[in-house]
């Protein structure tokens, strides 16, 4: 179990990879939960894009962490990675659920950040 008193590297890479479970119980739930409001070809469509998504995420987190391969960091930098980019992604999912079919109002998950940027 993670003892987020603990500060050794072997107990953080434990609480890193708890962090990256608990996202991916909530994107799961997530996602189980957008399959379950669509028709097949929304569902088809969904999951190709979530496979493809994974395939990104899992891709993407083992470059950034790619300069640590081998030391004592490396599975709480992947972790992290995955944890940030998984509760992007439930953003993401979650964004679109509320908003009626053309409505073309509806934030985007990123909006809110790019507002602040200008």
């Amino acid at each position: 179990a993670c003892d987020r008193n603990d500060d050794s590297q072997q107990m953080m890479n434990i609480c890193a990879d708890a962090d990256y479970q608990a996202a991916d119980a909530k994107l799961n739930a997530t996602y189980k939960g957008l399959v379950g409001d669509g028709d097949e070809k929304s569902n088809k469509m969904l999951q190709a894009a979530q496979r493809a998504w994974i395939t990104f995420r899992d891709a993407e987190c083992a470059y950034s962490a790619a300069d640590s391969e081998g030391g004592s960091i490396h599975p709480m930098e992947v972790s992290q990675c995955l944890t940030e980019l998984t509760n992007e992604r439930v953003k993401q999912l979650t964004s679109g659920r509320n908003c009626q079919e053309g409505d073309a109002s509806c934030a985007s998950p990123d909006e809110d950040e790019d507002q602040d940027m200008q």
